[in-house]
């Protein structure tokens, strides 16, 4: 993925109802020249537990603020102890019609960033 580009989202602060986390932008305008999409290959992501209690998180993906059974991923209720982290490695893609949808056991006590590759689908 050479042509792609470093980058960063976050830190964002879950809350206790499904919320977007993360969405790739869609490509448009120009003239005669098409348009292209792009993508997300996230590679890590961090969760921490600013709270002096443990908390959950689940995320999801699939539509806009949607959290359907079936369409979790990178966790479902894992918990964060109080005062720490928990991280996730791989090599997941996110579409531009894809939205990564976060929710947490407690509101705001859980923050959440992470980092890939952006690129454009072809």
């Amino acid at each position: 993925m050479a042509n792609n580009k470093r980058f960063r989202f976050g830190p964002v602060a879950l809350t206790n109802s499904a919320a977007n986390v993360l969405n790739p932008p869609a490509a448009s305008g120009g003239v005669n020249a098409g348009s292209s999409a792009q993508y997300i290959v996230l590679e890590h992501i961090e969760i921490v537990n600013k709270s002096g209690s443990a908390a959950t998180f689940s995320f999801y993906l699939g539509a806009t603020g949607a959290s359907a059974a079936g369409t979790e991923v990178i966790g479902t209720a894992i918990s964060v102890p109080a005062n720490s982290s928990y991280h996730w490695y791989g090599s997941l893609r996110v579409d531009s019609t894809d939205f990564l949808v976060g929710l947490a056991s407690a509101n705001t006590a859980l923050t959440v960033h992470g980092e890939g590759e952006i690129g454009v689908a072809g």
